[in-house]
């Protein structure tokens, strides 16, 4: 965030629209001019980079470019007579807004198949053409085991988007720099030296690596390629002696940084990438869900013995140190008071009805801009209006941008990335008075935060076992949302992080020190959306009495005022509006030292007990 001479500011967020519908036909037609010429009849368009992050650079965009559809999620495939886009529950609304329909037929994914689709859309005989850098070997085996009845062919090809995108920018090359162990809480050569013990343990002579923040959390570095997650990108050989190859450019890595990597870690340009992997030896350990077809393929044209695994850094990662969780800690207690600061603010200026949602973004990152330690947002800010909010993952734009009018409900879900943690947290707010209708489903919603941050659970459970307690209140009204209940998160890397998350799909076992977001929500389209949510880390409870088996439990880590306005008390249980009265003192505890005086005061109304 930089301050301008005329005094405007600047936000790391900006607000023009990227896309437009209109674009979609024409660039959809140039695809199909060099689908042609490639000899492929489809060709398949991921919302992914070669190291299948969430987010991607700006040139790799690529199914923005082409259908308009801005979301975190999603794909498209086009033949030369029908195009459909393919997203989840989050995108329904969005993606009818943003996208052509006459050009892309929207299917909701994964109820609706892609093989099923080629299926209906492609004769016998036809070639699928796809980019084996952006899908994973898992993907094109599942999709060639899916159509080889259908005899249809996938044909591994250049990229046909890159092909015909005239101005598509260039990839970033931001330096690379250390990350300090006194965050990280173990070096880089402490997680080397453990994990090359797993890799003789299970016979593997190396593991390639292409997670960019699998390679950030092994070496203890961050980047700026990636917005709003501060990895680099790049790709890896971590070998059984503990030493690694990293893959990038040279030039990024000053003598700083080549210290702190130390001799074992070796600095090669990218294009040095395949001449290594072809001279490898030994069983080759390789992640199927997430590494490129291009490597496994290329691993096997050079004879190697591949062996299918789970990226070795994944579970590590996800178990945070005792550092990590003492830098969550602060990084949450500095949001807070950002946060604070900002629902203050908002409290007294919104009902006025002169902000916008574009003024709500730019001033609760002015807020967190000036704890002096904020050295990125961590995802694109969530503001919706009234009937905006409604959309799941809505990004407000200078099109859309909606005046705050007083009675209607504003959701805003934002986050913060601090050297020392990652911040994901979402208020719903009644501005001015509280719309009548919001009142009982912000209750049942607020119930599932509840019942999710006091629940304990015998060790070994999953998430999907655990998270039908946050939809339990609005089941039995029978409401219900179209998203998981919580994500795992990085520490200072992605908001998103997995394996762990608490969904109805995930059978990832949730362990001690792993973070977790809890964010039951409500959507009433053309209405409003509420969302509460949280962030917690998983720890081993004190239970009374001590109990028969070990078990596990939520350390709540965020800590801002729930709107009090919107809580129909007589809806909740005496043990819920405990829950939710010592939840205010201790946020009124936590918080008030970092504020001023004028902020303490309309704090301790917020937090008062119901």
């Amino acid at each position: 965030m930089v301050k301008m001479g005329d005094g405007t500011v600047n936000t790391i967020q900006t607000f023009n629209r990227r896309t437009t519908p209109e674009t979609g036909a024409p660039r959809l037609a140039l695809l199909r001019e060099a689908m042609q010429a490639a000899n492929v009849d489809a060709f398949l368009v991921p919302r992914a980079d070669a190291h299948q992050g969430e987010n991607v650079a700006a040139c790799d965009e690529r199914l923005a470019w082409l259908t308009s559809f801005t979301g975190s999620a999603g794909f498209a495939a086009a033949t030369q007579d029908a195009a459909g886009l393919f997203v989840d529950g989050r995108y329904t609304i969005q993606s009818r807004i943003e996208v052509d329909e006459a050009a892309f037929s929207i299917l909701r994914h994964p109820e609706d198949k892609l093989s099923d689709w080629l299926r209906n859309a492609l004769s016998p005989g036809r070639r699928i053409g796809f980019d084996p850098w952006l899908h994973t070997a898992g993907e094109i085996e599942r999709l060639e085991s899916d159509l080889r009845s259908a005899q249809l062919t996938m044909v591994p090809c250049p990229n046909l988007v890159d092909r015909v995108w005239k101005d598509r920018p260039p990839a970033p090359s931001a330096p690379i720099l250390p990350h300090p162990i006194e965050v990280a809480g173990r070096s880089s050569s402490q997680k080397r030296a453990a994990l090359s013990a797993d890799l003789k343990d299970a016979g593997l002579a190396a593991f390639v690596l292409s997670l960019t923040d699998s390679i950030a959390w092994l070496l203890n570095i961050r980047g700026a390629d990636i917005p709003r997650t501060p990895v680099p990108r790049a790709f890896a050989i971590l070998h059984d002696g503990g030493n690694v190859q990293l893959f990038t450019a040279p030039s990024r890595c000053d003598d700083r940084l080549k210290s702190h990597l130390g001799p074992d870690v070796a600095i090669l340009p990218p294009s040095d990438f395949e001449g290594a992997i072809g001279a490898l030896s030994g069983r080759i350990g390789v992640d199927k869900s997430s590494a490129p077809f291009w490597i496994s393929d290329r691993l096997r044209a050079a004879g190697q013995d591949v062996h299918w695994a789970r990226d070795p850094c994944i579970l590590p990662k996800a178990r945070k140190t005792d550092a990590e969780i003492a830098g969550s800690r602060d990084a949450h207690l500095r949001d807070g008071a950002a946060m604070a600061r900002f629902l203050a603010w908002l409290d007294a200026e919104a009902p006025r009805g002169a902000l916008t949602e574009i003024d709500i973004v730019r001033r609760l990152e002015a807020f967190r801009a000036e704890t002096g330690e904020l050295r990125d947002i961590s995802f694109e800010t969530i503001c919706g209006a009234g009937p905006n909010g409604a959309i799941v993952h809505y990004r407000v734009n200078e099109s859309s941008n909606r005046a705050i009018n007083p009675g209607e409900l504003l959701l805003v879900d934002s986050g913060a990335q601090y050297q020392d943690g990652t911040t994901d947290i979402t208020r719903t707010i009644a501005v001015g008075s509280a719309p009548v209708e919001a009142c009982k489903p912000f209750t049942l919603v607020l119930k599932g935060l509840i019942s999710m941050s006091r629940l304990h659970w015998p060790e070994g459970l999953a998430g999907a076992h655990i998270d039908a307690c946050a939809r339990a209140a609005l089941w039995a009204a029978g409401l219900d949302y179209d998203h998981g209940t919580g994500h795992g998160v990085g520490s200072y890397l992605g908001v998103h992080e997995g394996p762990q998350s608490l969904s109805r799909r995930s059978m990832e076992k949730i362990e001690p020190g792993m973070f977790l977001s809890i964010e039951p929500g409500y959507y009433r389209e053309g209405a409003f959306g509420i969302r509460i949510e949280n962030l917690a880390v998983v720890q081993t409870p004190e239970i009374p009495g001590g109990g028969e088996r070990k078990m596990l439990g939520f350390e709540t880590l965020t800590f801002a005022p729930i709107d009090r306005k919107l809580i129909d008390p007589s809806l909740l249980t005496q043990v819920e509006r405990d829950w939710i009265d010592d939840y205010h003192r201790e946020v009124l505890n936590r918080i008030s030292p970092l504020l001023d005086e004028k902020t303490v005061s309309w704090l301790r109304l917020a937090c008062s007990a119901l």
